[in-house]
């Protein structure tokens, strides 16, 4: 059985930082792309980061290019999602969810079966 614990959220100041981590359990991690998504208030899910199932290749939102990182620990089976320079409009419910993709540009979109419960990011101006 596919689980996902998602942890790490918070509420911070505009400006601030914070590590979102993923802990997963019941996959062969070398096998499986990792997606961070996000629902803010009111708005639909959107793709935020991925990687693919070696880390060696990473996806990253316009939204948050250059202020986010995403990394994984295959031997810890946990993603990790470091968060610098947060903005008013990061805040969201962050997912992270995981999958078998054909292609590395399915990255950001999926689709993605397992999802974790989420965790929330709330930031403030």
């Amino acid at each position: 059985q596919v689980q996902l614990l998602e942890s790490g959220g918070g509420s911070v100041q505009a400006g601030g930082s914070l590590r979102l981590s993923c802990k997963f359990s019941g996959i062969t991690a070398s096998t499986y792309y990792i997606g961070w998504f996000r629902q803010p208030p009111g708005k639909e899910r959107e793709g935020v980061s991925c990687i693919n199932p070696s880390g060696t290749l990473t996806h990253y939102s316009a939204s948050v290019k250059g202020r986010f990182t995403v990394s994984r620990d295959n031997a810890k089976k946990t993603l990790h999602l470091q968060m610098i320079s947060l903005k008013p409009e990061d805040t969201a419910m962050y997912y992270c969810a995981v999958e078998v993709l054909s292609a590395d540009n399915l990255c950001l979109v999926g689709p993605y079966r397992h999802w974790g419960q989420g965790t929330q990011v709330t930031v403030s101006s």
